[in-house]
């Protein structure tokens, strides 16, 4: 059986962009970035929003990506391994190999997928992740919190929406950069 996490960066104040929609505020290093390809590498299927598999997608169609550093090509590669689902309404073809669209998130099929799967799975797009929050799938949050404060943006966990989290996780990089890792309790249904 798989489990289902949430992995995402989040500003200190809990937004994943800000208002305008940039993520270039990420300062996330060399050491941070290794952490984000070991996060990854468990990893068996992507499931994703619209949105960010194409900001994703670049690891496997811009070769000149993996090609600037060993780092870079770890990630591309762990990547890459993954299936994907991209759950879109708009989206017509995709641009990656082993990756289907389903035009609707249904929670039984992702219950499916979870109790027939040897692999992790992880949940990403803000939307995306907040439909499995409610429909209760999420086994771990998983947050990279970076050392910046936004004041407002795109926030990265779902409101209107209570969850018991249990610290089971925890790091922090020199340059401030911070990892939690939650159990979310009674979730992963």
């Amino acid at each position: 059986m798989g489990k289902l996490s949430y992995v995402t960066n989040v500003s200190l104040d809990g937004y994943i962009e800000d208002e305008q929609g940039d993520i270039s505020w990420f300062p996330l290093g060399d050491e941070v970035f290794a952490f984000h390809t070991e996060l990854l590498r468990p990893v068996g299927t992507f499931l994703y929003g619209r949105r960010l598999y194409e900001a994703m997608a670049v690891w496997e169609t811009d070769a000149g990506l993996a090609a600037r550093s060993d780092l870079t090509a770890e990630f591309a590669s762990t990547w890459q391994k993954a299936s994907k689902i991209v759950y879109s309404t708009t989206l017509d073809v995709v641009s990656t190999a082993d990756t289907r669209i389903e035009r609707q998130f249904d929670p039984a099929t992702v219950r499916e997928l979870k109790a027939t799967t040897g692999s992790d799975l992880t949940v990403g797009g803000a939307e995306l992740a907040a439909q499995a929050f409610r429909a209760g799938l999420v086994d771990e949050c998983r947050l990279v919190v970076l050392p910046v404060v936004l004041g407002g943006g795109k926030p990265g966990l779902p409101s209107g929406l209570r969850l018991d989290l249990e610290l089971v996780d925890e790091r922090r990089f020199p340059n401030g950069v911070v990892y939690l890792r939650y159990r979310i309790e009674g979730g992963g249904r």
